[in-house]
């Protein structure tokens, strides 16, 4: 163990978020050990501004609800209390102890693994020595103590830092199996931080990445908005590429990779996700609807394509319904998309045959919808990726409508309506595939 005493680090209580000091010092005040520990002190030491600021404490999760009021307890497989302070949360975990070890105050169960060694309940308490070697990676093991304001190493994690290494605590023959997520998290945490992945932890990857099955699908759900919506998507998805731990998150998708080199998948994966980094750098939303739509949009349109050629008599929306519903079904087989993001995916998915298709006053209906944006923001990166004439025009003619008057609008309406009387007749009991346009 190294302990860097305050004059020797920079970390500042001035940086710490008032909630969090108001939570150390009222565990130190009833004699407890408290510490900021995790992804708070790493962010603090690399002078970046942390998200979240989360506690260690010797206290176990009862005796911390008996000191706040605004405390409740969570979880099944490692207990937390979570301090509510208004639309602001401190976690505060109980420092956690080797497996094997029963104290008085924990029962049998405290402790269970599944067969393939993945922990199923892991409430075992013990030292801070204990805590920091159970954590993940080393430079998510070191301790801010509110008590004498050190810093405690016992991992080697401030060498990491300062080396730029993501670095696996313990053997990970044994801690991937414990926990799959972790390699997600290595990943995660390295294209985040820009370090690099040490040989010892990110060799073994491609060998475990399988374990990501037995993982819930909420969790991997939760797991891939950090990985690709927390503002360093692109880098990530060429890690995951990388350590072949993309396929098992995204099969749908990886199949289609497999076959195709360059495809308009993988072109507006990449952009996609790259846009989405752009706009999180500039402070503005992201819809979590978005980025998935638009990474599944091509297996959907073939989907579709397949069902209108065993369906034919099917007409358009329920060609439509039934092929997003086919799809929607599979990608929750790897994890759980909630409904309230699927529903938006279809919504989105439809938008693009009706983008191609308005008639007056339809147009200024579906601009009027809450969804039209961010289809419209998907047809253009449609016609982006493709560069499809047909395409790029029909986005053209969005843009315009949505810059123009009203009777600019109705004059472009007009025009579109002449445009296509022009076109060869369809049929109104199929899509128009041209307009999806696939490989």
């Amino acid at each position: 163990m190294t302990i860097i005493p305050r004059k020797k680090h920079p970390i500042s209580r001035k940086n710490i978020s008032e909630n969090a000091l108001k939570v150390l010092y009222r565990l130190n005040k009833a004699g407890y050990e408290a510490y900021l520990v995790g992804g708070g002190v790493r962010d603090l030491l690399l002078g970046k501004k942390p998200k979240d600021f989360d506690i260690t404490t010797n206290a176990t999760p009862d005796q911390v609800r008996e000191l706040f009021r605004n405390c409740r307890l969570i979880g099944r497989r490692f207990r937390l209390a979570h301090i509510m302070f208004g639309t602001d949360t401190i976690e505060v975990a109980t420092f956690r102890g080797h497996h094997g070890l029963k104290s008085a105050n924990q029962n049998t169960h405290s402790s269970q693994r599944a067969q393939n060694g993945m922990l199923l309940r892991d409430n075992i308490f013990g030292s801070i020595e204990e805590d920091a070697h159970r954590r993940d990676f080393t430079v998510n093991s070191l301790y801010y103590g509110i008590a004498d304001f050190t810093l405690r190493d016992y991992t080697g994690g401030l060498k990491d830092i300062k080396q730029g290494l993501i670095r696996l605590i313990g053997d990970p023959e044994i801690r991937y199996p414990e926990d799959p997520v972790r390699m997600l998290r290595a990943v995660r945490f390295s294209a985040k931080l820009d370090m690099a992945i040490s040989s010892e932890t990110g060799k073994p990857i491609p060998r475990f990445a399988f374990l990501l099955k037995e993982v819930p699908g909420a969790r991997l759900f939760e797991e891939s908005l950090k990985l690709l919506q927390s503002g360093h998507g692109y880098k990530t998805y060429l890690k995951l590429c990388e350590y072949q731990l993309f396929p098992l998150l995204f099969p749908l998708i990886a199949r289609n990779l497999a076959q195709k080199s360059d495809s308009f998948m993988e072109k507006i994966i990449i952009q996609a996700l790259k846009n989405t980094d752009e706009r999180l750098k500039n402070k503005l939303g992201i819809h979590p609807a978005f980025l998935f739509s638009a990474m599944f949009w091509y297996p959907f349109v073939e989907r579709t394509q397949n069902i209108k050629k065993e369906h034919g008599k099917l007409t358009y929306i329920e060609t439509f319904s039934m092929a997003a519903d086919d799809i929607l079904n599979e990608i929750c087989r790897s994890f759980a998309i909630p409904k309230r993001f699927t529903m938006v995916m279809k919504d989105i998915w439809l938008f693009q045959i009706r983008f191609s298709h308005s008639q007056k006053p339809r147009a200024f209906q579906l601009t009027e919808h809450p969804k039209f944006r961010i289809a419209y923001d998907l047809l253009v990166l449609r016609a982006e990726v493709e560069n499809q004439h047909n395409l790029k025009k029909i986005a053209q003619w969005w843009a315009e409508f949505q810059a123009g008057t009203v009777l600019q609008k109705e004059l472009m309406i007009d025009a579109l309506q002449q445009d296509s009387s022009r076109r060869s007749s369809r049929s109104k009991r199929t899509p128009d595939i041209k307009t999806l346009n696939t490989e």
